[in-house]
């Protein structure tokens, strides 16, 4: 987990980096930042299943609005037949720039998810091995 958790603090800055030119960095860096944080932490073998879970929770609702949103997942997928989404760099049509945000928000959901599952793990391991003393 240390190297995937490393792995994961390297990529998320580099996303948060990106945000720069994005139309609302004041909204994506904190949330890129935010997983990268919790990675780091999680690579020091510091787990925080709260900070997970509220993660987990915010980005969640947040994609579930991306689904339904005017350009949303829904609407690229009715009416724009699943285009590419990685044809250009730019975003030139509205809903790719939802969707490519909606697909962020998953992959923060799934690396916040994994390390919560992994320090459930590791704390049922550590409470085991208490009792197991006594």
């Amino acid at each position: 987990m240390k190297i995937f958790n490393i792995v994961w603090v390297v990529l998320f800055i580099i996303f948060a980096g990106l945000q720069y030119n994005d139309p609302d960095p004041y909204l994506w860096m904190p949330i890129y930042l935010y997983c990268a944080w919790f990675c780091y932490l999680a690579a020091k073998k510091e787990f925080y299943p709260i900070g997970y879970a509220v993660g987990i929770a915010v980005f969640t609702g947040y994609a579930i609005y991306k689904i339904f949103d005017n350009n949303g997942l829904i609407d690229w997928f009715e009416n724009h037949h699943a285009e590419s989404l990685v044809e250009t760099m730019k975003a030139e049509k509205p809903w790719v720039e939802e969707v490519r945000e909606f697909f962020g928000l998953v992959i923060c959901i799934a690396v916040l998810g994994a390390n919560w599952v992994y320090a459930v793990k590791e704390r049922k391991k550590v409470l085991v091995k208490k009792k197991g003393k006594k």
